[in-house]
């Protein structure tokens, strides 16, 4: 295999760049926490939903550090430093507006509210939870932002994928493109699973508001922490 990649897409181990990009996936991280949130509040729909917009964003990333974006960022500190900060402020608003919204619930100031979207939404399929209601929010444009507001990965991306790309090879842009589908292809099979995890979740959250506000101040903290990381983050 190894031989078969190299020879038509220029990966130097593919089987090493596939056990790497495994082990990265399932590190936890914003968008994964975001997809379970959803698919957990919102059902299964909503959280493919986001899944789409992490598949677009990270598309978007690789393509861009494909293209020598993270040179960019490495030569330009201060254009990094802007870009970080827009991240980690849009992180830790979102952990905040999880926060608030699940104390609001916890104390019972959105009980009316949320009874109120269980009728609205009593006809329209499982999987469509009162939290919606307290969530307007587009799963798709919400991850991709998530996704995208994030310059670390860029130079990650790029980092990690030059590792496992032949500088000989006559078609670079090949090799990147292989390399992301399989990271694609790996991260929507992780993303499933968290979908149907969440959506195993959303009916008991459904019958407990005090569990479902839990859930959202542990994932809004986390924002908060990832917010917190990647402001603190440096090029090197």
């Amino acid at each position: 295999m190894n031989a078969l990649m190299h020879a038509t897409f220029g990966i130097t181990d593919f089987w090493t760049y596939l056990l790497g990009t495994i082990f990265i996936v399932l590190l936890p991280g914003p968008n994964s926490m975001y997809v379970l949130s959803v698919a957990a509040q919102r059902g299964v729909r909503a959280g493919y939903r986001g899944a789409c917009g992490v598949f677009l964003g990270d598309a978007i990333l690789m393509v861009l550090s494909a293209a020598g974006v993270a040179s960019l960022l490495k030569a330009s500190p201060g254009l990094f430093y802007v870009i970080k900060y827009i991240g980690a402020a849009y992180l830790a608003w979102i952990g905040f507006q999880m926060l608030r919204g699940a104390l609001r619930s916890w104390t019972g100031h959105g009980k009316g509210a949320q009874a109120a979207a269980a009728v609205e939404g009593a006809g329209q399929g499982e999987g469509q939870g009162p939290v919606q209601a307290t969530d307007p929010t587009n799963p798709f444009r919400k991850a991709l932002l998530i996704s995208l507001l994030n310059p670390k990965a860029i130079l990650f991306f790029v980092s990690f994928f030059i590792q496992f790309v032949d500088p000989q090879f006559a078609y670079p842009v090949l090799s990147f493109a292989a390399l992301g589908l399989v990271c694609q292809v790996c991260s929507f099979a992780y993303l499933t699973a968290i979908i149907f995890v969440g959506a195993k979740l959303a009916e008991a959250f459904r019958r407990r508001r005090r569990l479902s506000a839990g859930m959202a101040s542990g994932v809004g903290a986390m924002f908060i922490g990832f917010g917190a990381k990647l402001a603190t983050a440096t090029l090197n």
